[in-house]
């Protein structure tokens, strides 16, 4: 017999003090505040959010925010007291404070057995019965028999055989199909989810995310799943794309935990399990007080030549 199905719950913190973190949540009810029994606890000093300030309730195969709190919770920038929650959308507690994007995946379904029956009690055996064992006779040791001796023979030199070695596909050569594989990127307050690959990135509105950015080309990657690993291509023919702050070569693969730069001046994202891309925060470079406030050269002011001839010096 089947349980119902286990879904999860994934809250994607793309502002406030948890910026970055991805919270899962299996049980029926996941409790937000500033309160130490919550779920989902904001730290004590962020007064604007109440201690019980919201709860997210399953009901069959959907999910039920309700607010509780003195300063509001808004959905997709509108104020609820209560509402049904899809994919992609965001929530505000209160307004301007710390926002979640909420997600959903469905866990494992865990089967329960079926009662087994407890099988009758076997009868009872009866008593062994006394059998009469005969009397052992001395054994008779055996005659012993001339142990053969092996015929040397030649020695011979046996030359190893080369183990084949398995041909490598190289990387340039995969072949991109199109497949089931879940990929969410998160990029400022946008947070899209796909579940098929490949996708493309770029400026152009015919890539399949848009991405404002003056560093990015119309269509400038691509992302697929390949050999069993999310796969980046550049689109652009420039190398400029980084993982780990090295250069690649396209297409390459992506591994939890790379820090993955689209351009040397970004946008640049965190690549998590499960095919999660989370945005990263990219210093701005500091331009050199002395680029911002030149100094002035000094004007080299021309010698002025004495005036005057030594004979009107002497007779003037």
């Amino acid at each position: 017999m089947k349980q119902p199905t286990s879904i999860i719950v994934q809250l994607v913190h793309i502002h406030g003090p948890l910026k970055g973190e991805i919270q899962e949540f299996g049980s029926n009810e996941i409790i937000i505040g500033r309160h130490a029994s919550c779920d989902l606890q904001f730290p004590q000093d962020l007064i604007v959010i109440s201690r019980k300030h919201a709860n997210i309730i399953r009901e069959g195969n959907r999910f039920k925010i309700i607010d509780h709190s003195t300063n509001g919770t808004f959905v997709n920038g509108e104020r609820i007291t209560e509402a049904y929650l899809k994919n992609g959308d965001v929530i505000f507690f209160t307004e301007g404070g710390p926002k979640v994007s909420f997600l959903t995946r469905v866990g494992e379904v865990l089967e329960i057995p079926d009662a087994v029956p407890v099988p009758a009690p076997a009868p009872p055996r009866p008593a062994p019965q006394s059998i009469q064992q005969p009397v052992p006779q001395p054994a008779v040791p055996p005659t012993p028999q001339p142990i053969p001796q092996p015929v040397p023979q030649p020695i011979q030199h046996s030359i190893p055989q080369p183990v084949p070695q398995p041909i490598l596909q190289p990387e340039s050569q995969i072949q991109i199909e199109t497949v089931k594989a879940p990929l969410v990127i998160q990029y400022g307050p946008v947070l899209q989810s796909f579940n098929e690959l490949p996708i493309t990135i770029g400026t152009h509105g015919d890539a399949d995310l848009v991405l404002s950015h003056p560093a990015l080309h119309e269509r400038h990657v691509q992302i697929f799943f390949g050999q069993g690993s999310y796969r980046i291509k550049d689109l652009t023919g420039l190398n400029q794309i980084l993982i780990n702050n090295q250069p690649i070569v396209s297409p390459a693969a992506l591994i939890p935990g790379d820090t993955l730069f689209l351009s040397p001046d970004g946008p640049a994202f965190h690549f998590m399990e499960g095919g999660r891309m989370l945005e990263m925060n990219i210093p701005k470079k500091e331009i050199p007080d002395d680029i911002k406030n030149p100094i002035p050269e000094k004007k080299e002011e021309p010698v002025k030549k004495k005036t005057g001839s030594l004979f009107k010096k002497l007779f003037g």
